[in-house]
């Protein structure tokens, strides 16, 4: 078959369904035309109704409109891709200012970039526990020996692990810290809770982490996705009863929920991250400072860890790490962020060429005999180095252009100008501007670079900076 090279802003996500023509003999493609009667034209998240396809004329618009600009990771997939996206497909009463606002804020990226690394290893958990629960039953069923009990202990450690991770930034949202202040449902003076408002705010959010997460996760597991995200945020005495959901034994839930799940009567029922703080064991301390401060010392389980949240997701695959399609080069997906497996064939991927873990499938480092009981004699040292993170705020235009979102694809549906090679080429052509100066060119010149490779003047700073979000993380030297 002749390949043929398609423009950048012609459209790569062709949506319809394959057909046999028995008259000529061969595949037929058929184009949904109406997607508005598509069978899969929505998906119901948390009762929302979110896009799960586009046509060709919304996707040149969000290719147009909406995705990120050119920067030093234009050419890998990154959180603020997948949030774009998800931005571009969500319901548009979701689309206020604050809440659009409160997507681009610091806090809400580590708390979404900590909810990828948590579901990554958390899948991966669920998949070893139905892989044991079959080897388990039946006639022929396994007999389990104490190291596999070890072994789980040790997992399910681990993954509450990461939990705590998620649980930490998370409560730095609901304690209304620094610039989350303005979202703290306690208004200032009055000291009058806004509950109604609080509540759909928190639905909003929870149904759009659930798209992100699902969307990076290569769009599988979406039930499971879904009722651990409800099971984290509210308790499982809020989360749906649907048969779509898994069923756990009670030692499954155990391995998956950690050691400090505790039900109470509803009433008084805290949410799973909030109880992960409320016993963390001495040697898991230095978890909650990861992100904030150099970790110093010798438990090999917190270096790892730290390396896999500081480490940008442009970057995990210079330390062997899959976190979904994180790092992946756009290449090799389509607008939807789904993966382009004609695109994969050509890059001739195998075992033991597939940095993007691709190929290799993900799986459960095993464990040392005793690891849990090593932990406990690791040392730590004082710290030297605080970690800054480096974050690009979102501004006024691009929030407004988000809120206008649905003005503005009537706009373009009514006659607005989809540019492409073509069309740019004769403007430029018909136009008798001579451009830029050259002093303007070299000014906009250094502005960009100075945001790609951000030259730190102030060795000792240790507040956060804005800049790049290309290297979230720089290390400072604390003041003494």
């Amino acid at each position: 078959m002749k390949r043929v090279h398609v423009d950048n802003y012609a459209p790569k996500y062709y949506s319809g369904k394959w057909s046999w023509d028995s008259e000529k003999d061969c595949l037929h493609f058929q184009a949904h035309n109406d997607l508005e009667n598509a069978r899969e034209r929505y998906i119901i998240t948390n009762g929302y109704k979110f896009l799960r396809t586009m046509d060709q004329e919304e996707e040149l618009i969000f290719r147009q409109e909406y995705v990120l600009p050119k920067s030093n990771y234009s050419d890998v997939v990154v959180i603020g891709d997948i949030r774009n996206l998800v931005l571009y497909l969500m319901p548009k009463e979701f689309l206020t200012y604050k809440f659009v606002e409160f997507m681009y804020e610091r806090d809400t990226h580590m708390l979404l970039h900590s909810l990828i690394i948590y579901f990554e290893h958390y899948l991966r958990m669920v998949e070893f526990m139905l892989i044991r629960r079959d080897e388990l039953s039946g006639p022929l069923g396994q007999v389990q020996s104490e190291q596999t009990n070890d072994m789980k202990r040790t997992f399910s450690v681990y993954l509450s692990q990461y939990r705590m991770l998620v649980a930490r930034n998370y409560c730095r949202i609901i304690g209304g810290e620094d610039n989350m202040s303005k979202y703290y449902h306690m208004k200032p003076i009055s000291n009058i809770s806004a509950t109604i408002h609080d509540k759909f705010f928190h639905e909003h959010f929870l149904a759009v982490a659930i798209q992100i997460v699902w969307i990076c996760m290569h769009r599988r597991a979406y039930y499971i996705i879904e009722m651990e995200m409800n099971r984290l945020f509210r308790s499982e005495h809020f989360v749906s009863a649907r048969s779509e959901y898994l069923e756990f034994t009670e030692a499954e839930r155990s391995l998956l929920y950690g050691r400090n799940k505790k039900n109470y009567n509803y009433r008084i029922q805290e949410s799973p991250l909030v109880q992960e703080l409320k016993l963390v064991p001495a040697e898991d301390m230095p978890i909650l400072w990861i992100g904030e401060r150099k970790y110093r010392g010798n438990d090999i389980r917190i270096a790892e860890i730290e390396l896999e949240y500081i480490v940008p997701g442009s970057q995990l695959s210079f330390i062997d790490v899959s976190h979904g399609i994180m790092g992946h080069p756009k290449s090799l997906y389509n607008t939807l962020l789904s993966l382009d497996w004609p695109a994969v064939r050509f890059s001739n991927f195998s075992e033991k060429f597939d940095p993007y873990h691709i190929i290799r499938r993900p799986h459960l480092q095993i464990p040392k005999i005793g690891e849990l009981q090593m932990r406990t004699m690791k040392e730590k040292y004082e710290h030297f180095y605080r970690i800054c993170k480096v974050h690009e705020q979102a501004t006024h235009h691009q929030i407004c252009k988000w809120v206008k979102r649905d003005i503005n694809i009537a706009f373009f549906r009514s006659g607005g100008l989809l540019t492409n090679v073509v069309s740019r080429c004769e403007k430029e052509l018909a136009s008798t501007s001579s451009g830029q100066r050259v002093d303007q060119i070299i000014s906009n010149y250094f502005k960009i670079m100075s945001k790609i490779r951000k030259e730190d003047r102030e060795p000792e700073r240790t507040s956060s900076t804005r800049g790049s979000i290309a290297s979230p993380f720089s290390v400072g030297k604390v003041k003494r």
